[in-house]
């Protein structure tokens, strides 16, 4: 079973075929590279990928993509591939956010100047918040843009850090070590309880925490993006768009993609990969691959159980990943519901995205929110006169593993988030055509992530930026991408993880 290979340039295995995994295939296969991607799934996308039932085309998990604004990351991945940016149009207002009780909703306008005059009007007297919250993010993302490497873990991963520098960058240092409630204090707005619960509605999407937890500097650039030049865009068609201009690509430049293959181990040997253990899902056939460098698109948690070796310096380093996940709160999981309904449905000038937060004495609990993503005419999701709706909400895993009666609390949910939508949309027998739900188990069985967990490590102080978990591991050539790496969230920060790890597979080659 052992792939004939012509390239002279080293050999990469990339584990798992999502949007971090095959940006980091494309770009490979693409500069000379002989490249393997592997993949438990049917179908590429993880995460940002689709499914079809009764003419519906339902985003999985992600539903908008940032970074395809010129200079954006996508923009720049997909210059350097040589292949066309998806049709997409802008997401204005990024979201409109309800907050408890209100009919009018708080809209995240892309006009910086619009979203200003919003923000005023809603919340006076905290202005200077904004201001500091624009300043912080100014700078970050002209330090992000010029490629750093965080965290630094060799002379030249901290040369590439040191070389992002700028003196505008000095003005973030003051600010590192704070969260959002630090800043909010500091700007004399710390009683604003309204403020503070739509800051906890919108970061819970980005960060997984709320104001008291959010590393600040995170938080700036997660509500900075939405306003131009930046920007959030919903595609034309489905999210699997952006899978399938990517696997063009890296076909196109001669890599090979297996689906319904797993990778069972990564085998190493004095601390140092050597190839991977792949099992055949269809056959059950099961053969080793060597490689010069591995790639691993997985959560750090997989991760650490795909270096169960008896090479003694690996087992050293895949147990100190493991001390260091004891000691950080473990990611959440989603619960998501995919409604096909009557376009009737949708109420007239409906925003693209919406926030609500469910009824606290629920069984989703208190201060747990529903993002929603509705589809709009013509945009490929639905038939004509009919509509999706996609509600997610962030939950805890462990309640869907040990549950007694799983089959009833999907139900419970199901019901809950139906109910919560109802208020906003006309939800009746009549007009809803299809109801599916994914839990922390579906995206397990379907994704090969543990526990089902989505959207990567919590952005605490503990583990955002110079903190967070490093693309390149303490293993001789293992490099990890996706959403547990800094950055990660979203198809952007998986993106620009591909980029930063090609980067350093590209040196550590020379």
């Amino acid at each position: 079973m052992a792939q004939s290979h012509s390239s002279s340039k080293p050999r990469c295995i990339v584990v798992g075929a999502g949007i971090g995994g095959l940006t980091t295939a494309a770009l490979l296969a693409h500069r000379g590279y002989s490249v393997l991607i592997l993949d438990q799934a049917i179908v590429p996308g993880g995460c940002a990928s689709t499914f079809k039932r009764r003419g519906f085309t339902f985003d999985v998990g992600a539903t908008q993509v940032a970074g395809l604004e010129a200079g954006g990351i996508h923009h720049r991945i997909f210059q350097e591939l040589e292949i066309e940016l998806p049709e997409a149009t802008p997401c204005d207002p990024a979201c409109a956010v309800f907050l408890p009780g209100e009919k009018e909703p708080i809209s995240v306008w892309r006009d910086p100047l619009k979203w200003q005059q919003e923000r005023q009007r809603q919340f006076p007297g905290s202005e200077p918040f904004w201001q500091l919250m624009n300043t912080l993010f100014q700078a970050s993302w002209r330090f992000q843009g010029r490629d750093p490497v965080l965290p630094p873990r060799d002379w030249w991963d901290l040369w590439q850090l040191v070389q992002a520098m700028r003196p505008d960058t000095l003005i973030t240092v003051p600010f590192a070590l704070l969260t959002v409630w630090d800043a909010l204090r500091l700007m004399g707005v710390g009683k604003d309880d309204r403020l503070k619960t739509f800051l906890d509605l919108q970061l819970k999407l980005y960060s997984q925490v709320d104001t008291t937890e959010t590393a600040l500097l995170y938080a700036a650039t997660a509500l900075g993006v939405s306003q131009e030049p930046q920007g959030l865009y919903h595609l034309q068609g489905s999210m699997q768009v952006l899978s399938d201009r990517l696997v063009a690509s890296l076909e196109r430049d001669g890599a090979t993609l297996l689906m319904r293959h797993t990778v069972e181990q990564i085998e190493t040997k004095n601390g140092r990969v050597t190839g991977v253990r792949i099992r055949n899902l269809k056959t059950g056939e099961t053969w080793s691959e060597n490689a010069d460098h591995v790639v691993a698109n997985v959560t750090i948690h997989n991760l650490v159980q795909l270096l169960n070796s008896d090479d003694l310096a690996t087992k050293i380093y895949a147990n100190g990943y493991s001390q260091r996940l004891k000691q950080v709160p473990s990611p959440s999981g989603a619960f998501v519901v995919y409604l096909g309904v009557e376009q009737a449905a949708i109420p007239e000038n409906c925003p693209p995205h919406l926030q609500f937060l469910y009824d606290p004495d629920g069984p989703i609990g208190e201060n747990n929110s529903l993002f929603v993503s509705v589809s709009h005419p013509g945009d490929g999701r639905a038939p004509d006169g009919k509509a999706t709706i996609t509600a997610s909400s962030f939950t805890d895993t462990e309640q869907w593993w040990n549950s007694a009666d799983y089959e009833q609390l999907k139900k419970q949910f199901t019901e809950a988030a139906i109910a919560r939508l109802s208020q906003y949309f006309h939800l009746t027998p009549e007009t809803i055509i299809h109801v599916e739900a994914a839990t922390p188990r579906t995206f397990a069985h379907f994704t090969g992530r543990d526990r089902g967990i989505v959207g990567g490590m919590g952005q605490r102080l503990t583990t955002f930026g110079p903190f967070g978990f490093a693309n390149r591991t303490p293993i001789g050539n293992l490099w990890l991408v996706g959403d547990s790496t800094h950055p990660g969230e979203g198809t952007a920060g998986v993106s620009y993880s591909a980029l930063t790890v090609v980067r350093q597979i590209e040196i550590a080659s020379s």
